[in-house]
């Protein structure tokens, strides 16, 4: 059975233990590289930071007990637009509705602040995670995202509207 939970910054070692599997096992997935939360990066205040972005919903999946996914609901800035982030699945957990579970919620968490739109950016490439998000009900967007890691491919926006 899936269960979430809404991490507070108490909560960081659980965040900081699937943020560095995810940014291990996904490396081309992520603007963010293993690299920058490794070493001098990988301090308890920083994860606590993480977790304390003003307005944010953190959330983490388990199953068995076990963690099994991650995502963040985090405003934009933007009136009426919020930003779905850091979203993975563990491996062992693809398959079994992590995914649309996490993404419900964030889309719950969404629309309970007033959010109109729910946008996320996706990597140029990532093709089940795109697939994920299309079955979820976002299309792509013309907006240009940020520039990866790899210095040559960029985010690929996606937004799902909440209004109706």
């Amino acid at each position: 059975m899936i269960e979430l939970r809404v991490l507070t910054a108490d909560d960081w070692p659980v965040w900081r233990e699937l943020r560095l599997a995810a940014l291990a096992e996904a490396p081309d997935a992520f603007g963010a590289r293993l690299a920058d939360w490794q070493g001098d990066g990988d301090r308890a205040e920083r994860w606590r930071g993480r977790l304390e972005i003003p307005g944010s919903h953190n959330l983490v999946a388990t199953i068995g007990g076990r963690p099994a996914g991650m995502a963040s609901g985090v405003p934009t800035g933007e009136p009426g637009v919020v930003e779905l982030i850091s979203m993975w699945v563990h491996p062992d957990a693809r398959g079994q509705g992590v995914g649309d579970r996490l993404l419900a919620a964030v889309e719950q968490w969404a629309r309970q602040v007033g959010a109109h739109v729910l946008k996320l950016a996706v990597a140029d490439g990532n093709a089940s995670a795109a697939a994920l998000y299309r079955r979820n009900g976002f299309h792509l967007t013309e907006e240009i995202g940020d520039l990866m890691p790899d210095g040559v491919r960029r985010e690929q926006i996606m937004a799902k509207p909440l209004d109706g």
